[in-house]
């Protein structure tokens, strides 16, 4: 181990060795699982070979590498110790159905050996139990002897997921020395102390693994390895844990100058420094994948670890935003192999930045909270903060649970952390989509009949109706030979002219007929790759897997969704036009009643800018422009500068559409062109996160419905205006202007009132012990008023108090006034505010001399102020009070 390895080098040098051997080289995977409903993120460098192991897709080479971005959610709340990280990247060799045991030990036992020069004696290897040909094996290409082989019933490979591919695993650990050991005779791999790491899983998949935990061997044997790169890079570069390694020194070192302080120092600065680290390098890979805060899902946990970065930032005193300034240096350590953090960069900012500044106002609105919630227990006498508490105010406002139990702590509190674990994970239930889990296995009973029927042929881009042939039918979670009416059932054709949903378009409805029967459907969707399935229910009769049907697509239903969809892509391309070509499409939904379109953008679009694009859509309709459709090869679709998502996952072969200046990579349907779109309008723009916009339209027959209705608006208010249509600005500014002129005579009057009765309870207070006190119940319309009433009486007084309170709408409004003669004495204006306020069923405070309050308890009001003498004579120590005459 000689040589100085940065982490860039060995990532480098293992693609390059596997690809010597052999390998074709994939790009990392999105963070976003595809097509994987089962797991948020991606936790495995396997996940997208899950598809070719199944043999539900065809692999672009039998022998593939890659470095995967992954994520792994388990250990969140441990970040901040020497080991435990939320984002890693996994180095992986696949075989897809060609080499196993064998091929998979030598190519590891070699590049480790030989290439990273790791010496032989401080390696130590596991296998499974039952697993008896990988120690022949390790013997035959290692020399090692089956007794220096554990054994470890946990040297199993689960799927990822409920469900999936598994198998055994060979797992290769690094002795790091007896100095980090537990000292004992038989410490050895698997021992829970510190010296003995492992550094690389060998995973032999030979068994599907089904949601009720049942086995059976894969059809072909495939081998998944992953080999962590922080560390292998903690290894090779002889530090002693995976933060000392460049692939986090610079962002460390970079926040302790920032601080003043010096890594390696103190534990607790330690422990924030390694958590930013970790978080920082996590959310900017997210970002740039298109995961967006939220509370619920993926976006949960994005926002619970940039709150917990935020927090142990200001544990550390950084007290103004600091996460663009990880992602700087994040970016700038990272995006030579990942060129799209580079790419998404201001995208990437401009989320942190956003997120960081709204959950850096919540904190003091979080303390207040919390605050209200100890001094309530307190008065009750307790002194447990419940569970559902502490989670509301972390769930709802982002206060950490940390910071709950330090608050609490300094008021002698404890926190139910139980209670709020069990808040936390009912939550974490309800943020999955129900809908989707409960399809998993009649997704995996497609999965397995994928294998054994031809994929369905679509027809849809020829027309709208077919013949075809029933070739496997599912209902009640069970294939079915038959379904009779009214069965709800899911249906596949060996071709279908239905469009599946994907891309944002949904899918197509329509009918299933036969002499024997009638099928609604209701929905079309690709529940694996291969298949196009219909769902829906039996309206008459019945159908028989093996006969024949028509399929018959609702085609008005069709026209109005291919009319926006074909509006989405000159949408697409006009929006790169007015706002740039850094615009980039993040989501869509068509559908026949309207189109919406998510992009990248850092502000709300000016009125300007929205009727431009629109003109510009509406132009391009205009123009009429053939819409063209070619398969050509990834490679060469790209290179014609067609539009495409990143992260989506594209075959060899590729549809591209184009029409006029538009060219996007899409399976989609569309209009024949672009004129038999009609018309778009745009309805809305909005945001929907951090620097990203929506835009929703209408085209077609539902944009003449708005259009048709915005005139009849304008017709009927014209009428009410009693002008015309084309005069109604005019008509409608003067009516703003009467109005606010009325207004403004009306609020005189208000003020004019108010002085008046001000003047009036001013003219004659009632005298307790001397001391003048007006506590009356007044007709203000406001608060302004009711304080301008307060203070005309204060200064007409020269010395005494006033109380005056004013019902507005639901709620009561008062203020307290004491002049400065009377504070002296020891009358508190917030002192008396809070006993008034709580008469009132609300809350009161403010300052010595001058305070308000409120509550919603109106029918005390009269008791309340009555009881202001008494308040009085309590505040200043003087006998129950005796009317004087």
């Amino acid at each position: 181990m000689g040589r100085n390895w940065t982490s860039a080098e060995i990532r480098a040098t293992f693609l390059d060795y596997f690809a010597s051997n052999g390998h074709l080289k994939v790009p990392s995977s999105s963070l976003i699982p595809r097509n994987d409903p089962t797991v948020l993120l991606t936790t495995a460098g396997m996940q997208q070979m899950i598809p070719y192991f199944l043999g539900r897709e065809t692999a672009p080479a039998v022998r593939l590498t890659s470095a995967q971005k992954c994520f792994r959610t388990t250990d969140i709340d441990k970040v901040g110790n020497e080991r435990s990280l939320t984002f890693f990247e996994m180095l992986g060799n696949f075989s897809v159905g060609d080499y196993f045991k064998r091929e998979a030990i030598g190519f590891a036992w070699e590049l480790l050996t030989k290439v990273y020069g790791l010496p032989p004696e401080r390696l130590y290897l596991t296998v499974h139990p039952d697993d008896d040909v990988a120690p022949l094996y390790w013997h035959e290409v290692a020399g090692y002897p089956d007794e220096a082989i554990t054994r470890l019933e946990d040297n199993w490979w689960g799927p990822p997921g409920a469900s999936g591919p598994c198998g055994p695993d060979s797992e290769i650990y690094y002795d790091r020395g007896p100095e980090h050991g537990c000292g004992r005779a038989d410490c050895r791999p698997g021992c829970e102390c510190e010296r003995f790491l492992e550094i690389w899983n060998l995973v032999f998949m030979q068994f599907y693994q089904d949601a009720e935990g049942a086995r059976t061997p894969l059809a072909r044997q495939n081998i998944d390895t992953g080999l962590g790169l922080e560390r292998l890079s903690m290894v090779l570069q002889g530090k002693e844990s995976v933060f000392d390694t460049d692939l986090f020194r610079a962002i460390i070192d970079r926040f302790a100058e920032l601080i003043g302080a010096s890594y390696g120092r103190n534990s607790n600065v330690d422990t924030s420094l390694r958590v930013i680290a970790d978080h920082g390098r996590a959310l900017v890979f997210l970002a740039a994948d298109g995961v967006l805060p939220s509370n619920e899902g993926r976006g949960y946990i994005f926002r619970r670890i940039l709150r917990r970065a935020v927090r142990h930032g200001k544990l550390l005193g950084l007290d103004n935003p600091f996460l663009a300034e990880a992602a700087d240096t994040v970016i700038n350590l990272m995006a030579g192999h990942y060129t799209e953090l580079a790419q998404r960069r201001d995208q990437i900012v401009e989320i942190l930045s956003h997120e960081e500044r709204k959950f850096g106002q919540t904190l003091s609105l979080g303390l207040q909270l919390l605050n209200e919630v100890l001094d309530d227990l307190q008065k009750r006498g307790e002194q447990v903060v419940p569970g559902e508490a502490a989670f509301k105010l972390y769930d709802t406002h982002g206060f950490p649970l940390e910071l709950t139990q330090e608050v609490a702590a300094e008021r002698g509190m404890l926190v139910d952390i139980i209670g709020f674990e069990g808040a936390m994970q009912r939550q974490q239930e309800r943020s999955k989509q129900p809908e989707v889990f409960a399809r998993e296995r009649e997704e995996e009973t497609w999965g397995q009949l994928a294998e054994r029927v031809p994929p369905t042929e679509f027809t849809g881009y020829g027309g709208t109706m077919g013949a075809s042939r029933i070739v496997a039918m599912i209902a009640e979670n069970t294939l079915q030979d038959t379904i009779s009416a009214p069965q709800i059932a899911a249906v596949a054709l060996d071709q279908t002219p239905f469009y599946a949903e994907s891309g944002g378009q949904i899918g197509d409805r329509g009918t299933l007929s036969s002499p024997t029967g009638i099928f609604e459907v209701l929905d079309t969707r690709r529940p694996v790759p291969n298949l196009i399935v219909h769902y829906g229910r039996m309206i008459e009769g019945h159908l028989r897997v093996g006969s024949e049907a028509r399929a018959e697509v609702n085609v008005l239903r069709r026209e109005d969704t291919i009319r926006n969809h074909s509006a989405t892509h000159l949408l697409h391309r006009a929006l790169k036009e007015v706002l740039g070509e850094q615009v980039q499409q993040k989501g869509s939904l068509v559908e026949p009643e309207r189109l919406r379109f998510d992009f990248n953008h850092p502000r709300a679009l000016t009125v300007v800018e929205v009727r431009r694009i629109e003109r510009l859509v509406n132009e391009w309709i205009r123009n009429d422009y053939h819409v063209e459709t070619a398969i050509l090869p990834l490679q060469e679709a790209l290179t014609t500068g067609a539009m495409h998502l990143f992260g989506e996952k594209y075959g060899d072969q590729v549809r591209v559409v184009t029409m006029g200046r538009s060219k996007e990579l899409c399976g989609g349907t569309h209009c024949h062109a672009t004129g038999q779109i009609g018309i778009y309008v745009t309805t809305q723009e909005t945001s929907i996160a951090a620097g990203i916009r929506r835009i929703e339209a209408l085209t077609g027959r539902a944009a003449e419905e708005h259009l048709i209705g915005r005139t009849q608006t304008l017709d009927a208010l014209a009428a009410k205006l009693q002008t015309s249509p084309d005069a109604l600005e005019t008509r409608l500014e003067q009516v703003v202007q009467d109005l606010a002129a009325a207004r403004r005579r009306l609020a005189q009057l208000d003020r004019e009132a108010a002085r008046e009765e001000a003047n009036q309870l001013a003219s004659a207070p009632k005298m307790v012990s001397g001391i003048p006190v007006v506590a009356a119940h007044v007709s203000a319309s406001d608060d302004k008023t009711l304080r301008e009433m307060g203070d005309q009486i204060r200064s007409r007084l020269g010395s005494g108090l006033v109380v005056l309170a004013a019902t507005l709408e639901n709620r009561v409004a008062f203020i307290v006034a004491v002049t400065p003669d009377l504070t002296k004495r020891g009358l508190n204006a917030g002192k008396i505010a809070a006993v008034v306020g709580e008469r009132l069923g609300g809350k009161g405070g403010g300052r010595p001399d001058s305070a308000q309050g409120g509550g919603k308890d109106s029918e005390q009001l009269p008791q309340a102020l009555q009881a202001v003498t008494q308040i009085v004579q309590d505040s200043l120590g003087l006998p129950d009070y005796t009317p004087e005459s």
